[in-house]
């Protein structure tokens, strides 16, 4: 006996079938007219009943049911859905056997189930890995996984938002990191996906597939390498923009003096560098020998106009850029400033001599002789300070003699600080030229009512150069001068330089003050005496007490000095000595006439310094 459903049973099995066909096709209605088969009909009378498509019952079996089952009635397959319209309604009937159609619950077709899996092909995982590798998610595709698809594309097209366009400092670390390691999940997820590939996934023979994978790696590797060419583009559009702007650095500071851009040219040079050693292969690098010509021009360009003397220091800066920069770059430059320094050097040193104090070291000319003491310059400096000073003596015969005595002495400071090759006896050359203007200095200063002056520098001559044979001239005219301080009559014209002959007249000067007293004197002759301290004298209340009592005390020894002067007017100034040294000096003058003995005492009074009487 065979029941519905059994899979022996010819016609039972063949409807489930259908009605599986029927769910899977979605279908709604009736099942289709299924023709009877031979396993339903009955067997003729006395015969065997066939078997077609079954299986042979086991021994021992109950036989068949005579006839077969009943047949089934009409009606919608056991699991199909129903033949009205879809929804809730009434419970169907029970049918044959206790059975009942189900219920259906929704309100449309059911979703298909999803395809089985197919076997494991390992050469396919492979091919869908290395596919997805490509970044252009074309595993997925292979499988038919579209929205992991969209995802590796869109993941790749974010990439290169953030990468182009190129910037010099390349793709950030982080959008590398993570877009590997999202190709790296990619390519693991769609090897897992791929090894049990289900029936919908694309064929296609693994060896032609893991082939074109590799092929399209070459995608990446080629998308690398372009924007590798980007990158290098971008970092030489940036070396060049750099260097344009330090050229235009060193022009604006071209405008400025060294000193106010030094700091300027320095900091290109420090970019000139940068650009040399740190992209040696660049275009920019290339261009930098260029740019360094401009920039000495620039930086030497007080020497262009002539300016020796502004154009030391910068050309000093510029013999300090070869320890700054490789001697390669700089090429004929590295020794171009040499010559230039030294001829500023010698042109600013000889226009200097005699015009500003020395340096301790020989000012620009000591320098020159230093630094390039072979050098054509270097032997230029002796015949130029001897022209120098030829010039200034010259001038002590001029209006103004004190001014080119003030520039030999400075120009004698410079020589003493020469260093070889300047020869010893160009020191001793202008030593004797200052020697001579300091004399002819003083001499103009008394002519031109300087008392004070004159006095200084022709005591400072008398003092300095003993052995010199106008030492007592230079005496006389000091003491003149230092009497024409406090009596300008004295100094109405240059004492006589000579004795002039005839009689004398005696003149005694006593001292009657406690202290020493100083007498300097001028007229047809000049000269200065000192007469000692009085020690019974006291000093007088009041100039009347003292010109009425002076050096009249009987029993009184004063101390005196006799002079014997030549008839003529003289002029006088009595100078306090000793513990009187702050006191007031007194000048006064008068005739000496032939015939008579003059006498002149000196006496102190309080209050008012020295007092005389003639």
């Amino acid at each position: 006996m065979r029941w519905p459903g059994d899979a022996s049973d010819g016609g039972a099995g063949h409807d489930e079938q259908a009605g599986r066909a029927e769910r899977a096709g979605g279908g709604f209605g009736p099942p289709p007219e299924v023709p009877p088969t031979p396993d339903d009909t009955p067997p003729a009378s006395g015969g065997t009943p066939p078997v077609s498509g079954g299986t042979p019952p086991m021994p021992g079996a109950a036989p068949p049911m005579p006839g077969g089952p009943p047949p089934m009635p009409p009606g919608p397959p056991e699991y199909g859905p129903p033949s009205g319209p879809p929804g809730y309604g009434p419970p169907t009937p029970p049918g044959p056997y206790g059975y009942s159609a189900p219920q259906s619950l929704a309100f449309g077709p059911p979703a298909p189930p999803p395809p089985p899996p197919g076997p494991a092909e390992p050469a396919r995982a492979v091919a869908t890995g290395l596919l997805n590798l490509s970044g252009l998610g074309l595993g997925y595709v292979l499988l038919r996984r579209w929205p992991l698809a969209v995802l590796c594309v869109a993941a790749t097209a974010g990439l290169l938002v953030v990468a182009l366009p190129a910037d010099p400092d390349g793709v950030p670390g982080w959008a590398v990191a993570g877009y590997l390691a999202l190709l790296l999940l990619a390519a693991a997820d769609g090897a897992r996906r791929g090894l049990r590939a289900p029936s919908t996934a694309v064929r296609i023979k693994p060896v032609v597939a893991i082939v074109a994978a590799i092929a399209l790696l070459a995608v990446p590797a080629a998308g690398a390498v372009a924007y590798g060419g980007l990158r290098d583009d971008a970092i030489e559009e940036m070396l060049l923009d750099r260097l344009e702007r330090t050229d235009a650095q060193v022009k604006k500071a071209s405008g400025q003096e060294f000193a106010a851009a030094r700091a300027d040219y320095s900091a290109a040079l420090t970019q000139y560098r940068s650009l040399t050693e740190d992209h040696p292969d660049s275009r920019a690098a290339h261009r930098v020998h260029d740019s360094l010509d401009a920039y000495y021009k620039a930086v030497a360009a007080p020497y262009a106009d002539a300016d020796h003397c502004g154009a030391v220091a910068p050309l000093e800066y510029l013999r300090d850029v070869p320890g700054r920069i490789d001697r390669d770059v700089l090429g004929d430059l590295a020794s171009w400033p040499d010559k230039p320094l030294a001829v500023s050097l010698l042109e600013c040193g000889t226009g200097k001599l005699g015009d500003a104090e020395s340096d301790g070291r020989g000012g620009e000319l000591g320098q020159l002789l230093r630094t390039f003491p072979k050098s054509a310059q270097a032997g230029k400096v002796e015949p130029a300070v001897r022209d120098a000073v030829d010039r200034r003596a010259g001038d002590l015969k001029g209006a103004e003699p004190c001014r080119a005595t003030d520039e030999l002495r400075r120009i004698g400071e410079t020589a003493k600080e020469l260093p070889a090759p300047a020869p010893g006896h160009l020191r001793g050359d202008v030593a004797g030229a200052v020697e001579n203007g300091v004399y002819a200095c003083g001499l103009d200063q008394f002519k031109e009512k300087e008392f004070a002056a004159a006095r200084k520098t022709l005591a400072g001559f008398a003092g300095t150069y003993k052995s010199d044979k106008r030492r007592s001239r230079a005496q006389q005219v000091a003491i003149a001068a230092e009497i024409a301080e406090q009596r300008p009559s004295a100094g109405a014209h240059l004492p006589p330089s000579g004795t002039p002959g005839g009689s004398r007249m005696q003149m005694v000067i006593s001292n009657d003050g406690p202290d020493p007293v100083e007498i300097l004197y001028t007229g047809p002759v000049t000269g200065r005496l000192t007469i000692g301290a009085c020690a019974s004298c006291k000093t007088y209340s009041s100039e009347a007490a003292g010109s009425s009592r002076a050096c009249k005390a009987s029993g009184t020894s004063y101390p005196k000095k006799t002079l014997r002067l030549p008839p003529g007017t003289y002029h006088f100034l009595h100078k306090p000595g000793g513990s009187a040294a702050t006191a007031r000096s007194r000048a006064a003058g008068g005739r000496i006439q032939p015939g008579y003995t003059y006498t002149q005492c000196s006496y102190m009074v309080t209050g008012g310094g020295l007092g005389q009487d003639l």
